[in-house]
Parts: structure tokens; sequence; C-alpha cells
């Protein structure tokens, strides 16, 4: 979240997750979420205005049964709305998602699945230094092979 972005923090959350967690090439519109939550919950009362306003903090008091079904639909936690840890870790995780999007990353790892932990390591090294060269920083991910 910037420091500027004054809206609240459940706005901010649900916009990141609008703009994060998408179908391939494009972001998912609130009347598309909007008639797919009410598709698997017939009972809830929602609109693609009343998501917009969610997301730009006209509006911040959803129901409990609306922030389920947002948590369901995009595949997260009902907790990323209200607690910073667990936020974090989801950003990550579609921060990793969103590499693995990019065309070289995913063609790199569908050729290292498979592969022996010691080949692994050893195109884990090569990348660290071709990275060293580009003036990267260094990776730290305590699930490197080993």
């Amino acid at each position: 979240m910037s420091e500027t972005d004054d809206r609240p923090l459940l706005a901010v959350r649900l916009d990141q997750l609008f703009k994060t967690v998408r179908p391939k090439g494009r972001h998912w519109t609130n009347a598309e979420v909007a008639e797919e939550l009410k598709r698997t919950n017939p009972e809830l009362r929602v609109g693609g205005v009343y998501l917009s306003q969610l997301r730009t903090g006209k509006r911040s008091n959803p129901s409990s049964e609306l922030l389920a079904a947002l948590s369901k639909f995009f595949g997260v936690s009902v907790a990323y709305f209200f607690d910073d840890k667990v936020a974090e870790s989801v950003l990550s995780e579609i921060a990793a998602v969103e590499a693995l999007r990019q065309s070289g990353v995913r063609a790199v790892a569908m050729r290292a699945a498979g592969m022996r932990k010691e080949n692994l390591r050893a195109i884990t090294a090569i990348m660290d230094q071709y990275r060293q060269m580009q003036g990267l920083p260094p990776v730290t991910d305590s699930s490197e092979p080993g």
C-alpha cells in the first residue's frame, strides 16, 4: 500500500486482489466478480457498483457473507482483509505467481521440474551468477534446492 493512499485498508486490500489475482492477460471487472459471487452464493446481494465502492473506499462495511464470498473467489483467507501478516504472506505468494506468469520464468520452471537436486543446485548457481552480472539483487529463498 502506498503512503499516499488514504483509502480504508479494506479498500486497498480488495483492490490489490482485483489487480493481481486475475485471468490470463486481463483484470476482473467489478461486474464479472459480482455475477460470479451471486452465481455461487444466490442469497448474496452484490453488484458491480457496490464492489467498485468497496474498492474506492466510498463504502466500507461489507457483510461477513460478502467477505467470505470474496475470499473464496480470490482464493485467500478472510483474515487477509484484517491481519497484516496474513496479507503480507498472501501478497508475497501472489507476487511469486505473477513472476511465474512471465513466459521466460515459466519456461525455466517447466524445464526444471523433475530434475535431481544436484542439477537444480547447479542451475540455481548459474542463474545467481547471471543475476549478479545484470546487477539484480540476490534471491533469498528458504525453499532453494538442497
